[in-house]
């Protein structure tokens, strides 16, 4: 009945594989009767994307049907499609659909699935649907309900892995909390002060107070999001570690009272307090500190009777001093990266450790093998404070799936990341046999996961990976604070990149003139009212290009046998050669000159270029036909505040007529579970406020007008 032949049933017992809480390996006579194994033959996921998709593959592998579950926004979405079954919860909002406890308990029951997993997030922590689970006769593939529930409120967790001797950071967990007792206690503790909500993860309701001046307003704003997050706005308070990394280690334990812990991961490179890049093992490292922090982890996870797959957090200093932080009483988002150096399928554990089998491995068995990274890849503005963001995937081309490249996804080319949930794209995970190497694979996948439609981090992430500290693995909490200069660098707009801009655009408009008469397929480009057949003989063109508000003037003279003369703006002309193909639905520019040859990948899209390099992506956008600029295309700006980002309006501070000054908070906007203030944006009295509460607005919508002072 169990995999990899390590389980032994003797005489009506099993061989209970339990692990000594001193040096955690077998205690080969002790035996316990067996709990009930119920095979499982049919899961419903109850969550959506990625996760979802993950857990629909491993269901599938192991010939165990699915069932999905989806809101109105995700009808189409790939977890759908990929599951044997679906059945619809409601409308977009989580609220009215994933977070309905009641329907999703009925879909199980209307499917006939025997067990639900959480994946993460939703309800994957929430101690009342366990318990109802439980109640119903529905499996849930998680840890008992009394797990979530010591473990889920940090206050409670603090006393429990004291008492454990799991070293724990001083801090203030009380029950009183009153503004003034929070006040006293953090006076007590010191500042930088860290204020954390007791439920939860995510980083959310989560600030940092780094003088007692900030307090009162940190301390709000992380109950406001602490409730609209979690319905609880009681909070923690504790020291906090300047320059820390942020270490955690993955343990996993079943029904029979086995732990075991599969290494440690380093997750400390994060904005928002949330991960952005983990990697396994943690750099750095020492043998003697990673068998500490495993099995620190294992008596965490055995001081609460923990089942299933679990995530133990600390917080180390630079001497490796490691202080429990929190336990993820889920399958966390970056487990990956775990199963990679120890060759196994976590999710295939958690059904098999659900349906009352035995871990298939104990300690003696875990073996780690190599390195890998994980990259989280958002629809986001780096820029602009990482501002998370929405809309549709126009183009999308990702690197190729291997045993050593993992692309987690669960969006396609033409799907659109919704404003009403986390707006991740994907994972890229990668593995080799040391960290140099692994690092190398990362960033030469990141170069080919090319995203056109929204904004992304993928730059972002190509600039981290290649950052002199983070090759070193001198990483910390503060990383991007710390280098923000460095991952943020201006970037050159060369002749070379210009010219394959515009000649890319004149071959592919040649081959579109091949393949349809003489016809253009793109109205928006400078050449579509070009004769095209004549584009094989000597002619002249001059056009625009735009990149990075500059505009350069570009002069092409055709040539005999695909040669051209390129002259851009004042620069000396040149002579250069120019190529375009495609393969494997990714179609590329080669440009040779002086010499030299650069190569790129090009998408074409709405008059647009994007060109994406080695060393990033760059577009471009050409001029504008006559006739379409005739049209009277373009944008209107309107005054006052406006949106950042796409968002739902969660409460509004100021009324009409209202004076307001700069920097006065005017509203709060959720986006992507987080919370945003809206400030006014220069002193005035407000005209209109052109939302309520509830409403959701677009990127750029005007939220409030008003009169500045000066115009009055």
């Amino acid at each position: 009945m169990g995999i990899y032949g390590i389980r032994a049933c003797l005489a009506g017992k099993y061989v209970q594989r339990n692990l000594c809480t001193t040096c955690y390996s077998l205690s080969p006579n002790a035996t316990k009767a067996a709990p009930k194994v119920t095979p499982l033959s049919k899961i419903l996921i109850a969550n959506r994307g990625e996760i979802a998709c993950r857990v629909i593959r491993s269901a599938k592998r192991l010939g165990i049907q699915t069932v999905a579950v989806y809101s109105d926004a995700d009808r189409n979405a790939m977890h759908v499609a990929m599951a044997d079954s679906a059945i619809r919860l409601g409308p977009a909002p989580s609220v009215e659909s994933y977070l309905r406890q009641d329907k999703v308990l009925e879909a199980a029951f209307k499917t006939g699935a025997q067990a639900i997993h959480p994946g993460y997030g939703f309800l994957s922590e929430n101690v009342e649907f366990a318990e109802l689970c439980s109640k119903e006769g529905i499996i849930f593939i998680g840890p008992p309900a009394s797990a979530i529930r010591d473990m889920g409120i940090k206050s409670t967790s603090k006393y429990i892995m004291s008492a454990a001797g799991v070293p724990v950071i001083h801090g203030y967990h009380g029950v009183d909390q009153t503004d003034e007792k929070l006040r006293h206690e953090a006076e007590k503790i010191g500042f930088p002060l860290m204020i954390k909500a007791v439920r939860g993860g995510g980083g959310k309701g989560m600030r940092i107070a780094l003088t007692p001046s900030e307090f009162e307003n940190q301390l709000e704003s992380a109950k406001r999001e602490a409730q609209k997050s979690f319905g609880d706005q009681v909070m923690l308070l504790e020291r906090y570690v300047e320059r820390p990394r942020h270490v955690e280690v993955q343990v996993f334990g079943d029904k029979y009272d086995n732990y075991v812990y599969l290494f440690e991961r380093d997750c400390s490179v994060q904005r928002r307090h949330q991960k952005i890049i983990e990697e396994a093992p943690g750099p750095g490292i020492s043998n003697e500190t990673r068998k500490q922090l495993g099995e620190a982890a294992v008596r965490a996870a055995r001081a609460v009777g923990y089942v299933g797959a679990g995530t133990v957090e600390f917080i180390m200093d630079p001497q490796q001093n490691f202080f429990f932080m929190e336990m993820n009483t889920r399958l966390q988002v970056e487990h990956p990266v775990s199963e990679m150096i120890t060759n196994t399928d976590l999710v295939e554990w958690q059904l098999r450790v659900a349906s009352g089998e035995p871990l298939p491995l104990d300690q003696s068995q875990i073996h780690l093998n190599g390195h890998a990274f994980e990259a989280r890849i958002y629809a986001e503005e780096p820029k602009n404070n990482f501002l998370p963001g929405a809309g549709p995937l126009l183009h999308l081309t990702t690197p190729k799936p291997s045993s050593d490249v993992r692309v987690e996804t669960g969006v396609a080319q033409g799907d659109v990341v919704s404003v009403f949930y986390d707006p991740m794209i994907a994972k890229l995970v990668v593995w080799s046999i040391d960290r140099a190497s692994a690092l190398r694979k990362l960033r030469s996948c990141l170069s080919e996961y090319n995203i056109v439609g929204l904004n992304s981090n993928v730059d972002f992430l190509m600039h981290l990976s290649s950052h002199p500290k983070f090759i070193e693995g001198d990483v910390h909490t503060d990383f991007i604070t710390q280098h923000h200069g460095d991952l943020f660098p201006s970037k050159p707009v060369t002749d070379s990149l210009v010219g394959q801009a515009v000649l890319a655009s004149i071959l592919n408009e040649i081959n579109v003139s091949s393949s349809q008469q003489g016809s253009t397929s793109d109205p928006y480009s400078p050449f579509a009212s070009y004769p095209m057949s004549r584009l094989n003989h000597t002619y002249q063109k001059n056009v625009k290009i735009t990149c990075q508000d500059n505009t350069y003037d570009v002069r092409v003279t055709s040539c005999e046998n695909g040669l051209y003369k390129l002259k851009v703006g004042q620069s000396e002309e040149i002579d250069v050669s120019a190529k375009l193909s495609v393969s494997d639905n990714v179609t590329s520019i080669e440009l040779s000159a002086n010499g030299e040859i650069s190569k790129s990948r090009v998408v074409f899209l709405n008059g647009n270029v994007h060109l994406f390099t080695k060393d990033g992506s760059v577009a471009f956008a050409m001029e504008k036909p006559s006739f379409l600029t005739s049209l009277g295309q373009g944008s209107i700006k309107q005054g006052g505040a406006v949106a950042p980002m796409p968002g739902i309006i969660e409460k509004i501070l100021v009324k009409d007529g209202e004076e307001v000054k700069l920097g006065q908070p005017l509203l709060v906007m959720i986006a992507m579970k987080m919370e945003y203030i809206i400030r006014a944006p220069e002193s005035g009295v407000v005209q209109k406020v052109n939302y309520k509460v509830g409403d959701s607005v677009a990127k750029n919508a005007a939220l409030v007008r008003f009169v500045s002072t000066d115009k009055k």
